[in-house]
């Protein structure tokens, strides 16, 4: 993958929180990797590894503490000024997590998903009313319900009306924050066969945020695994998925295991032991290392980089281990 391809670059972005008597939260910590147009990068990893402010400081809902993102070829502001969203709202998007406290309870659902087309477009009543129908009736929901408002709905439909409200712009980019987490299985295959539709139709960039490990694997291009702040693989999604490298990954997809449909049986499960540590002053080391039954002495001293792996023909893998360093 050649930089120009590259929609979305970070380059050792990095979101810090101070919580008082010099106690830092590392919750992004040195990430960089690529997502090029009309490509699905799934994000995985434990609830607390970083995925959401990740997603977030890419958007620029979080200020940046240092480092990076590069969007298609112009670097963002470190810290987004109101011109800064009004500018990039039209290209970049965000589907939140939470279907209940990302509406706004005192608009309609037609003033919700019509709100960005007022902005950002010269669209009359009229046509902002058609457009909106158009883009509830895509998500599932009735397009003769746009006078009601979010409490009038379940969460499932609350979320697809966030869907909805994202994608109405027909962004270039969007950030999908557990995006089906709240939904039903069918409505959750319809969702992701639309935002796949809509990568070829509208060449749509997606960063998909997910704890659904075979969801993501279904929907994406490329996966990327987080731990506590920090990438510790990333490659072809389904090599990912049942060929991982590092051990974490390991754990963690069989932590939640499915048939093989390679073996034609399921495979064993695994547990992935404690609890993830506190992101709060991280020390020095690798940080899957107190929970790693492959962990060396080297593991505790000194922090992996993320590097190539040769992965026997296939795609380039990087991984940050020392079993590969």
């Amino acid at each position: 993958m050649t930089d120009a391809s590259r929609l979305v670059e970070l380059r050792n972005l990095t979101k810090f929180f101070h919580i008082g008597r010099g106690e830092v939260v590392h919750a992004v910590d040195d990430v960089s990797f690529g997502i090029s147009a009309r490509e699905i990068v799934g994000l995985v990893g434990e609830s607390g590894s970083g995925k959401s402010t990740l997603g977030k400081t890419v958007l620029g809902l979080h200020d940046k503490t240092s480092g990076d993102v590069i969007y298609n070829g112009e670097k963002l502001p470190a810290k987004y000024k109101p011109a800064d969203f009004q500018r990039h709202a039209r290209v970049m998007q965000m589907i939140f997590q939470d279907p209940y406290s990302s509406l706004n309870p005192r608009m309609t659902v037609g003033e919700i998903v019509g709100e960005g087309l007022k902005l950002h477009t010269s669209l009359s009543g009229a046509q902002v009313r058609d457009r909106v129908g158009e883009w509830l009736r895509r998500v599932g929901l009735n397009p003769d319900h746009m006078a009601r408002y979010p409490h009038e709905f379940s969460g499932g439909q609350r979320q697809r009306i966030g869907v909805a409200r994202a994608l109405v712009l027909e962004p270039e980019f969007v950030v999908c924050d557990e995006p089906i987490s709240a939904l039903d299985v069918s409505v959750q295959a319809q969702v992701v066969n639309l935002l796949d539709e809509l990568k070829e139709s509208l060449g749509l960039t997606l960063l998909f945020i997910a704890h659904d490990l075979s969801m993501v694997r279904y929907v994406s291009d490329r996966m990327a695994v987080m731990y506590l702040g920090s990438l510790v693989e990333v490659g072809p999604a389904d090599r990912v998925f049942f060929a991982p490298k590092h051990p974490y990954t390991e754990l963690l997809i069989g932590s939640n295991p499915e048939p093989d449909p390679r073996t034609e049986r399921g495979r064993d499960a695994t547990a992935i032991r404690g609890e993830i540590p506190s992101p709060v002053n991280v020390q020095p080391g690798c940080r899957f290392a107190n929970r790693c039954p492959k962990a060396m002495d080297v593991c505790e001293a000194t922090t992996p980089e993320l590097i190539p792996v040769r992965d026997l023909g296939h795609d380039e893998r990087l991984v940050a281990c020392h079993l590969y360093g």
